[in-house]
């Protein structure tokens, strides 16, 4: 019963997972201003990926996070072909949105996922390392500090290179710019991922209630 409810939880995580970042890479090409910080609105989704990231590493371990940082990697590349054919078809005449429109998004969205499968796939491997070398240390107490710490680090990672291939490298934005957007986006995902320490604790807590509610003692161990 216990492997089955494990099983069943991690195709819930993985799916939230992998569309949360897939969205990403959608919606990523469209810049906010939010007071000082000029952001992406991939800022949106991400959370969930790092909340994620967090629960699989701590109930499924280093190499399940690896297994499904790569199979979302190649859902990405998937996502970035099919955006790839349709930008190479005209709109017809009674289309709502014309092939200029279409491409002028998805065209700048095509950059963002050169350069955030880049970022992704590095920043997700920094994270496991950091993780797991944050918990051999600490066992199973501080979960707080191997969550949070880790993000800090690999987002530092994510933020720059992303914005670098996606705006800077490809002309759409200056340097100042480039600067500017990756120091808001890293200081908002810094906030982020303190803010999330509350719903990491949240999360194990309701993660250990389903799956060890016939056996108490399991879940306590735990922490």
């Amino acid at each position: 019963m216990l492997e089955k409810r494990k099983s069943n939880l991690f195709v819930l995580l993985a799916g939230f997972f992998i569309t949360n970042a897939v969205m990403g890479e959608m919606i990523g090409s469209k810049l906010i201003q939010l007071g000082p910080f000029l952001l992406s609105m991939g800022i949106v989704p991400w959370p969930v990926v790092f909340l994620g990231t967090d629960l699989i590493n701590e109930y499924y371990g280093r190499d399940r996070v690896r297994q499904l940082t790569f199979l979302t990697a190649v859902f990405i590349s998937y996502a970035f072909v099919l955006l790839y054919l349709s930008m190479q078809f005209n709109s017809s005449p009674v289309s709502p949105v014309s092939s200029e429109v279409f491409n002028k998004v998805f065209g700048q969205s095509m950059w963002i996922i050169v350069g955030s499968l880049a970022a992704f796939l590095s920043s997700q491997l920094v994270d496991v390392v950091i993780f797991w070398a944050i918990r051999s240390r600490t066992g199973k107490k501080w979960l707080w500090l191997r969550a949070t710490g880790s993000t800090i680090v690999s987002q530092v990672i994510d933020t720059f290179v992303v914005a670098g291939i996606a705006f800077w490298l490809p002309g759409k934005i200056s340097f100042a710019n480039y600067l500017s957007l990756s120091v808001s986006g890293y200081i908002a995902k810094l906030l982020i991922a303190i803010g999330l320490t509350p719903f990491i604790y949240l999360g194990h807590y309701a993660i250990d209630r389903y799956l060890y509610r016939d056996l108490p003692e399991e879940a306590s161990d735990r922490h």
